[in-house]
């Protein structure tokens, strides 16, 4: 016997019977895949256009998904100081398009800027927004997207006139 031979035969390798080899079963073959029918394998691809408007259509109908466009978009703070009561209005323009708006009033007479503030104060009101006093004369104005947290100091230093 040859080495090659000692070798199978003590790893039973090969399975010896009478220096006859054993005629081995046929391995069963496994079990063919489960094929979809020819109908099913024919499936109409939608076209990227109508997939993609019914993506936005499920996007809308589910609550707790945010546009990605939405967060994209940076907020923006207005500074304004206004000389005359008329550019209150533009003030408040900038409060229906969700933009906040610090207010700076030490350039205009006491009477012109509690008007300002009545106005503003009248248009936070309507929008839902907040208006809060920052500093002496100086006022932030933020509509219902913005949320203001903290608060500022109640002392004032007294006016001087």
């Amino acid at each position: 016997m040859s080495i090659k031979n000692k070798f199978k035969n003590f790893f039973y390798l090969e399975e010896y019977e009478d220096d006859e080899p054993i005629q081995q079963e046929p391995k069963p073959q496994p079990a063919p895949r489960y094929e979809k029918p020819a109908a099913a394998q024919q499936e109409v691809r939608k076209p990227s256009k109508e997939r993609r408007q019914k993506a936005v259509e499920n996007a809308t109908a589910t609550p707790n998904l945010v546009s990605l466009q939405s967060a994209v978009k940076s907020s923006k703070v207005i500074l304004a100081e206004p000389r005359v009561y008329a550019e209150a209005q533009d003030i408040a323009e900038n409060l229906k398009n969700k933009r906040a708006v610090v207010v700076n009033l030490q350039r205009i007479e006491k009477d012109q800027g509690l008007r300002i503030i009545d106005f503003l104060s009248g248009t936070v009101y309507a929008l839902g927004g907040d208006i809060q006093r920052i500093g002496t004369d100086i006022f932030l104005c933020v509509p219902d997207t913005v949320e203001v947290d903290g608060a500022i100091s109640d002392y004032y230093y007294d006016d001087q006139q």
